[in-house]
């Protein structure tokens, strides 16, 4: 017997919340990499630059810089954002007239994980705004463009409250849910996508492809969704980066003056740490999340 729908819920909640937490541990240092040279596109030749420099110049702490808002920002985003992907699961069902005990199409889940990313945007935005703005603190003092580094985060959290109240918390939001509607579709869809073709080709259910396969499918996921979003998601760290500094433009024009000034180069400053990360990160996020929901299930199903 399925569990109750609060249980459900706890549990989809708990396994994202596991997820999130295995995807920052394995790819922190190439995510401090990717804030740095979207934000700042010119000041490094390319990625290993990057990742050295930072090296150097502060010490390996540096690459683990935002670790904590980062371990809050996904705890959360993935804890509403697999909670959410359940109900909409529900919805979709629902609105497409499938039984209960039907499972949904690989495209009805894609639809499902693409809905369910405005509610975890709510959650996600503000804690990674705090992310990336310790992330380049070093960058905005040393280019002038802020008095005084903060390298805390209650200092962060501290000086948006003092200088832009509780909205300046939500810099970047028009942009987050621009970037995630279209991204999650296409990464619950390259997942679920991945992970039907290794089931057939192992002639076996979804559920029991192995390690191997969930690890790849979560990268293939995070592939597919950043090589659609780049751009929004480069936007949207300037944005969130840029407003220390005072009032940032909004999405349209930032997006506008960063191609008009820069290129369209500059909004894919950043794209192979991304790329190098979303393997490990997001196969240890599906990792992780399959894995603690079929021990919770096993747990309550019965």
């Amino acid at each position: 017997m399925a569990p109750h729908p609060v249980v459900q819920a706890i549990i989809d909640l708990t396994a994202g919340a596991v997820g999130g937490t295995a995807c920052v541990l394995s790819g922190q240092p190439l995510d401090t990499a990717k804030v740095k040279m979207q934000t700042f596109p010119t000041l490094y030749r390319g990625f290993l630059h990057c990742f050295t420099s930072t090296y150097r110049q502060v010490g390996f702490r540096g690459l683990y810089q935002g670790t904590t808002p980062a371990l809050v920002a996904n705890i959360a985003e993935n804890s509403v954002l697999f909670m959410s992907y359940g109900f909409c699961q529900e919805v979709v069902r629902m609105l497409a007239g499938t039984t209960g005990g039907e499972p949904l199409s690989d495209v009805q889940k894609a639809y499902a994980g693409s809905v369910a990313s405005i509610f975890s945007s709510l959650v996600l935005c503000p804690t990674e705004l705090v992310k990336c703005r310790l992330q380049a603190m070093h960058e905005m003092a040393a280019a002038g463009k802020i008095s005084t580094a903060q390298n805390s985060v209650w200092s962060v959290v501290h000086s948006i409250w003092r200088v832009e109240g509780a909205q300046g918390f939500f810099q970047g939001l028009t942009t987050t849910i621009a970037r995630e509607v279209p991204g999650y579709f296409c990464f619950f869809g390259g997942y679920e996508l991945s992970r039907s073709a290794f089931a057939d080709y192992f002639g076996c259910a979804k559920d029991d492809i192995g390690v191997a396969p969930i690890v790849f499918s979560g990268g293939f996921g995070g592939a597919c969704l950043w090589l659609m979003v780049y751009p929004m998601d480069c936007v949207k760290s300037r944005i969130q980066v840029m407003s220390m500094a005072g009032h940032q433009a909004g999405f349209f024009k930032t997006f506008m003056d960063v191609l008009r000034t820069e290129g369209v180069r500059a909004l894919y400053s950043g794209l192979t740490p991304t790329m190098l990360r979303t393997f490990p990160a997001n196969g240890a996020l599906f990792l992780g999340y399959e894995a603690s929901r079929k021990v919770l299930m096993d747990r309550f199903d019965h």
